[in-house]
């Protein structure tokens, strides 16, 4: 009879890929908003449904520093939910700021420390594999240059917010729809909505900005 060695998982463990998760927040805010009518999600059940059959590493959260003088209760809802995250394990917060244009705020700083990191981390070899989590095209160069350093990276978003030049240069794309994140949620549903949201076409596909009637099948892990 062959007996299983204690340290079997161990040895498993240290043969996965090292994944680090990247969340571009304010585009998750506003994709979960738009497709599943909440955003309440549970960033580390998220990171280790991405990483599943990786070793997780880390997770860096990515969004601006609400301005307490221009609204206050937004300001302290943030400090509740950034609370929360840095409560979180093996998860770092990192904040821009927000510029005022007109009624309009803008995003500063963001995008840059985003993808700094991405390229910052894959040239020092922390990870193997960078799952990002946002649907930005923005990041397209950043992940083609990361690719070019041996590394692999996985885009993670819905198909209906994600660019059709990040789909095209991601090594494997995850497809968020409201199943996906049913068992995700900090809280149970308030309403229907959110269990019965459906996806919106992907718009990416064919590499046009109208929406075709054909679909992308999704790839499943």
């Amino acid at each position: 009879m062959i007996r299983k060695s204690k340290n079997t998982d161990v040895e498993n463990n240290e043969f996965l890929e090292k994944a680090i998760v990247f969340i571009d927040g304010s585009n998750l805010y506003h994709s979960l908003s738009e497709n599943c009518n909440r955003f309440d999600v549970n960033y580390e059940l998220l990171a280790q449904k991405l990483t599943e059959g990786k070793k997780l590493f880390r997770i860096y959260y990515y969004n601006i520093m609400r301005d307490s003088d221009k609204n206050q209760q937004a300001y302290h809802d943030q400090q509740k939910f950034l609370s929360a995250l840095y409560s979180t394990p093996y998860l770092e917060v990192k904040l821009g700021i927000s510029k005022q244009r007109g009624e309009t705020s803008v995003e500063k700083g963001v995008d840059i420390m985003l993808a700094t990191d991405l390229l910052k981390l894959g040239w020092e070899d922390s990870y193997d594999v960078a799952i990002l989590v946002s649907g930005d095209g923005d990041f397209a160069y950043a992940v083609k240059t990361v690719k070019d350093l041996g590394k692999h990276v996985e885009v993670a978003a819905f198909e209906s917010n994600l660019s059709w030049e990040l789909a095209n240069i991601a090594d494997k794309r995850h497809f968020f729809d409201s199943e996906y994140f049913s068992k995700l949620w900090n809280n149970k549903p308030a309403t229907k909505s959110s269990s019965t949201a459906k996806p919106k076409r992907s718009r990416w596909s064919l590499g046009i900005k109208k929406p075709v009637k054909k679909t992308v099948s999704s790839e499943k892990k």
